[in-house]
């Protein structure tokens, strides 16, 4: 079982940063790929970045390259999201999650646990 912490979210203008933060509980972190997902208000859950738990080979979608980096720390079994040039169409409910295994995916339902999700609003 895992259970995972989002912090880190918030207000912020266009053209801001964040860093979201995702805390594992357990002592198998780096078991796992893991991944960052958004909800915006009426939409579905979307896939944000993933990334791998051994080398720490990371994805993302076409929309948040060149802004948003993902990153891990297997010693402190933390996740982290790095998110510059901030838009308003980034406001959403940002999720983490664990998927069990080296296989990445993008799909929501890979993945075996979920945190409680942190808000993100960026205003124009």
């Amino acid at each position: 079982q895992v259970q995972l912490v989002e912090s880190g979210g918030g207000l912020v203008q266009a053209g801001g940063s964040l860093r979201l933060s995702c805390a594992a509980s357990g002592r198998t972190f780096s078991s796992y790929v893991m991944g960052w997902f958004r909800q915006a208000p009426g939409t579905e859950r979307e896939f944000v970045a993933a990334i791998s738990g051994g080398y720490g080979t990371t994805y993302y979608t076409d929309s948040v390259k060149g802004r948003f980096t993902i990153s891990r720390d297997n010693a402190k079994n933390t996740m982290y999201l790095q998110m510059n040039s901030l838009r308003p169409e980034d406001t959403a409910d940002y999720y983490c999650a664990a998927r069990l295994g080296s296989i990445w995916s993008r799909r929501t339902y890979d993945y075996n646990y979920w945190g409680q999700g942190t808000q993100v609003t960026v205003s124009s």
